[in-house]
């Protein structure tokens, strides 16, 4: 494999099944798609992953925000789940419908906050560099390397 500065190493060997070993700076993981297949799960799915960043990134954010204003936030929670919708295609695309991935975030925030930094709070979750990421789409460029 090539130099990567910053990255993240996935491998599956063979007889593995439905698991995959990840490395993320030194520190290894495994994600696992058999849970609902095979009713064995030795690891969080893909989606998991993708919840928990954004997850992560909306906390962080919060806290960032609110200590910076030196609000009274003492507890920011979130709970993810996601479903697969069908919709249609956005302008410009082969006409059809296409499956998209719908995440509900539920929000609460604990601390003496008023109702107006509760707001605001609410605003500045979906500001995370994630979610920001998700909503606008990503590209991926595979490089093969022999």
């Amino acid at each position: 494999m090539s130099e990567i500065s910053r990255g993240v190493t996935v491998s599956a060997d063979k007889g593995s099944g439905m698991m995959a070993q990840i490395v993320m700076e030194g520190q290894p993981f495994k994600i696992d798609e058999s849970g609902a297949a095979e009713g064995v799960k030795n690891g969080p799915d893909p989606n998991d992953y993708i919840l928990s960043a954004l997850g992560a990134c909306t906390v962080i954010t919060l806290h960032m925000y609110a200590s910076r204003k030196q609000w009274p936030l003492e507890r920011a929670e979130v709970l993810l789940r996601h479903e697969f919708v069908v919709v249609d295609n956005a302008p410009g695309l082969a006409a059809g419908k296409i499956k998209k991935m719908l995440i509900y975030k539920h929000l609460r925030l604990l601390g003496d906050l008023t109702p107006e930094q509760i707001k605001r709070l609410l605003n500045i979750s979906s500001k995370c560099p994630v979610q920001k990421t998700l909503e606008a789409g990503v590209m991926v460029e595979t490089i093969l390397e022999v």
